[in-house]
């Protein structure tokens, strides 16, 4: 078809020439070899590629858990702390604990602690090989007699007259009652699955290198290469306390803080200030949390609220306490997760075979409590876990790559929250004992309907009678 340039046909000159104007267009006007081709008829239109998920969008976490908290506190197990507890997998009935392994007599039954006051009982591999007795469970006191000390306070326990904020917590949130320490040894192993997945020390010697951890990665490298926000609070934090200030093995005073605190025995994170300033003093945990500035992983430290035998109990629940109080006012509670646990078993008694995944662990039950506005109310979780299922669920939660075999491997506690439910206020629970009661009705009221109705039956009854006389 020709376009008309007649004046008195314009308009239909128009309507002839938008097909040709429309082709131009298509193809591409002056265009050259990458010029687009006409669409075909009849052919659906090439979807766009699709977008890049943003940085934004890939630091969110998978759950609505935006802030992790985990804090380590020392040396107790599973029955050392909740034996006597109804409703978990305490205390067996009628255990007696051999004074000697292989004499059933004289034996020891678990007792409550009270006023005797704790010793800090042997807790190294030795112990455990000792006191595990090949998977027989029945050297606990002669694993600790044989190391001098009194074997008998390897079977005392504490309930709620000694740990009622503790209780009161597990009323209300989650209790682990299958939580392992990751590894059968001392506080240098269990601390460094707690943050690389694996033991660090290898072979029998459980020690820092003089020369650090090298680059045996972390938590932290992860979180730090995917952008996501973290920091280590300390309490009684010293900067000056690293891997290379700390001469002695046995100088606890000033060990303990590298050994709680793997990243010290690191020199990247020791000389690199942008790593560095992420390993705080405790104080600011509170300031954080107040200000609605928590990172999305916060690891916690403590030094002398730790709850290390022969240390004050009590001080450790006020430890927590406070840490707890703080989180539920923050403006960051609706999307927190708190757990904590205990480094080791530290000499005590616990009933639970550990399974034996590796060379190095499981090491025995060590109690392990979870708050969290999502957390299942008085929930006791029993899948079996250890402390890699913490680094499990940080990975889970922010996408990140295992670190060691044990942590791609391991359980989670995805099932101790409730999602599908909205977060609820938290709970400001004191240190007065308030169990909780089963409320069942009184039963007198039912039992007076009861007498009430049959009595009324029975007057029908003599009424129908008395009528049915008459009528005869």
């Amino acid at each position: 078809m020709t376009c008309s340039s007649s004046s008195t046909r314009r308009h239909r000159a128009l309507l002839c020439c938008l097909p040709l104007l429309a082709g131009l267009l298509a193809a591409g006007i002056g265009g050259g070899p990458g010029a687009a081709a006409p669409p075909v008829a009849g052919a659906a239109a090439p979807s766009p590629p699709p977008a890049e998920p943003s940085a934004d969008a890939a630091r969110r976490p998978t759950t609505p858990v935006e802030h992790f908290i985990f804090l380590m506190q020392e040396n107790h197990t599973f029955d050392n702390y909740f034996g006597t507890r109804p409703g978990v997998d305490g205390f067996p009935a009628d255990v007696c604990m051999p004074v000697r392994v292989g004499r059933p007599e004289p034996c020891v039954r678990p007792f409550h602690i009270g006023k005797l006051g704790a010793i800090d009982l042997d807790h190294s591999a030795d112990a455990f090989k000792q006191q595990y007795n090949g998977g027989r469970m029945d050297g606990f006191v002669e694993g600790v007699s044989k190391q001098g000390k009194d074997g008998k306070m390897a079977m005392a326990y504490y309930d709620d007259r000694d740990l009622p904020y503790y209780w009161n917590i597990a009323d209300e949130y989650v209790l682990f009652d299958r939580f392992f320490s990751s590894s059968h040894s001392g506080s240098i192993r269990n601390h460094m699955y707690r943050v690389t997945g694996g033991p660090g020390a290898t072979g029998k010697s459980e020690t820092i290198p003089a020369q650090g951890w090298g680059n045996i990665p972390t938590i932290f490298d992860r979180l730090e290469a995917a952008g996501i926000s973290w920091k280590f609070y300390v309490q009684n934090y010293d900067p000056t306390i690293t891997f290379r200030s700390r001469v002695k093995e046995e100088d606890i005073d000033r060990g303990a803080q590298v050994i709680w605190v793997p990243l010290l025995a690191y020199a990247r994170y020791v000389d690199d200030p942008r790593l560095s300033r992420k390993i705080v003093d405790l104080d600011e945990y509170y300031e954080d949390a107040a200000r609605g500035a928590l990172p999305a992983v916060s690891f916690i430290a403590p030094a002398g609220n730790s709850e290390h035998p022969p240390g004050n109990i009590a001080s450790g629940q006020n430890l927590v306490r406070a840490l707890l109080t703080q989180l539920m006012r923050s403006p960051d509670w609706s999307s927190s997760a708190f757990i904590w646990s205990y480094d080791d078993w530290g000499g005590w008694y616990d009933h639970v075979t550990p399974p034996q995944v590796d060379s190095y662990g499981y090491g025995f039950r060590v109690p392990a409590l979870l708050v969290s506005p999502y957390a299942r109310r008085g929930y006791v979780d029993s899948t079996t876990l250890d402390f890699t299922s913490a680094l499990k669920f940080i990975e889970v939660n922010w996408r990140l790559k295992p670190l060691a075999a044990r942590d791609a491997k391991a359980a989670t506690f995805l099932g101790a929250f409730d999602f599908d439910s909205p977060p609820r206020p938290g709970v400001l629970l004191g240190t007065v004992r308030v169990p909780v009661v089963l409320k069942r009705p009184d039963p007198r009221p039912v039992y007076a309907s009861y007498l009430m109705a049959v009595l009324v039956v029975a007057g029908l009854v003599g009424t129908a009678a008395v009528r049915s006389r008459r009528r005869r």
